[in-house]
């Protein structure tokens, strides 16, 4: 198997917000027990309540704004993806000083890397998880992410011991040389994952791959070890 490369040039998340929208939600999936809801962040579609309705209704505790953090920071330490088998530890990346993303060990078939630039999991954001699709022995943990089905939830558990769990929205390619820098590491006004490998076809030529595979996901749950 060929030696995956996967430097990709990095726009800060302080930047300009994403040039186009974010790819739209899948259906809500059944939350874990004793998982957490993350609050809405679309207006309900529903009527408001009539004035008598109003008046029978109990008060209830308000919901946190979308503007409000989800979870405070925490690196994270396990990432899970039952739909194509993995589980797998993480490493921290940086950027370099050309503004490239550092890839995890290119000899650790079973390694993500999280990216230290990016908020932490559960965070209000877009966190950002990079993974090798193959090395030279063989295939690497992203290698089934271009296969990874719409509504699929990725888990992942962060160093202060909570597991929050994304939903996939959807899988996109995009050619290397053409890469939505924005798009993928833009801000976010909720908490927003990216998992990123690569795809497309093997350049022998420049001993990398021709595309990037991006999946895009929100956080639709968060759990206590308790």
């Amino acid at each position: 198997m060929a030696l995956f490369g996967i430097l990709m040039i990095f726009k800060p998340l302080n930047g300009p917000q994403a040039s186009a929208p974010l790819p739209p939600r899948a259906a809500a999936v059944p939350r874990p027990a004793g998982a957490r809801p993350v609050p809405s962040q679309a207006p309900s579609a529903q009527a408001g309540p009539t004035q008598s309705e109003s008046a029978q209704a109990e008060p209830s505790e308000a919901e946190p704004s979308p503007s409000e953090p989800v979870l405070g920071f925490s690196p994270p330490t396990r990432l899970r993806i039952p739909a194509i088998g993995v589980d797998a530890p993480f490493t921290q990346l940086a950027a370099q000083a050309s503004g490239e993303i550092t890839p995890p060990a290119a000899d650790d078939q079973n390694l993500v890397g999280w990216f230290n630039g990016s908020v932490s999991p559960g965070e209000h954001g877009t966190s950002v998880v990079i993974g090798h699709v193959d090395t030279k022995t063989g295939p690497a943990v992203f290698v089934g992410l271009s296969e990874l089905p719409q509504g699929s939830e990725v888990e992942i558990t962060r160093d202060d011991g909570v597991t929050v769990t994304y939903v996939v929205d959807t899988i996109e390619a995009f050619a290397k040389d053409r890469f939505p820098d924005d798009l993928v590491y833009g801000e976010s006004d909720d908490a927003q994952l990216r998992l990123i490998t690569c795809g497309g076809a093997y350049d022998r030529n420049v001993m990398d791959y021709t595309e990037n595979v991006v999946a895009f996901a929100h956080l639709e749950s968060w759990q206590d070890e308790d």
